[in-house]
Formats: structure tokens, C-alpha cells, sequence
């Protein structure tokens, strides 16, 4: 069982910056492809990000590319996600999940565990 924990979430300004965190206990997150998601109001849950197990490849939705990363720092079993140049359209319920099969995707339900999520507000 892993017990997912996100942090960081917070209101901010269209344009800025914020660095979400997802920590675990139990297993080490480098078991783990790692992935963030998030739902707005009203909104199904999409894909924003995952980080590979092995050699951090890295996969984005294309609404978040060039604007967010994904990195892991197995030393303090956590992983991030940096989001910069924040949109309005980014505000929503920031969920980081642990897929234990291993593969690269942008499908939630190859996901196996989940946190409770951190809200991200972007004021315009």
C-alpha cells in the first residue's frame, strides 16, 4: 500500500509560478511510474504529467507543456511538479498518483493509488 500526500497548492497570480509535492510512506516512489492529474468544477479529472521509473522520461498534456515539469528526488522519496506561467484555466484539484505496472501513461486508470489532492487557485 502506498499512502500518497500532496502539498503546496496554494492561490496565485496569472503568470506566476508554484512547485506541488507528493510524498509517500510505505513503498519508495521509485517503484512507481509517477503521475499528475487534476479536476476542476464540473470537469472530468485529465492528465497533466508523468515521470518514468527507470530514467525519468517524462510525458505532458499538451495544455501544460513547456509550462510545467515533472521531476522526482528519490533521496527524499518525492516527486514535483513545477508549474509556471499558471493560467486561470490551470485553477483546479491537483491529484499525484503511482501506476505499479510501469508504463508511461496519460490514463488515469492505469493508476493504481492516489492522494487526497492540493487545490491550485490562479487568480486573473
Amino acid at each position: 500500500q502506498v499512502l500518497l500526500v500532496e502539498s503546496g497548492g496554494g492561490l496565485v497570480q496569472a503568470g506566476g509560478s508554484l512547485r506541488l509535492s507528493c510524498t509517500s510512506s510505505g513503498r519508495p516512489l521509485s517503484d512507481y511510474v509517477m503521475g499528475w492529474f487534476r479536476q476542476a468544477p464540473g470537469k472530468e479529472r485529465e492528465f497533466v504529467s508523468a515521470v518514468s521509473r527507470v530514467d525519468s522520461s517524462s510525458l505532458y498534456a499538451d495544455y501544460v507543456k513547456g509550462r510545467f515539469t515533472i521531476s522526482r528526488d528519490s533521496t527524499k522519496n518525492t516527486v514535483y511538479l513545477q508549474m509556471s506561467s499558471l493560467k486561470p484555466e490551470d485553477a483546479a484539484v491537483y491529484y499525484c498518483a503511482a501506476n505499479r505496472i510501469g508504463l508511461l501513461k496519460g490514463d488515469p486508470t492505469w493508476y493504481d493509488y492516489w492522494g487526497q489532492g492540493t487545490q491550485v487557485t490562479v487568480s486573473s
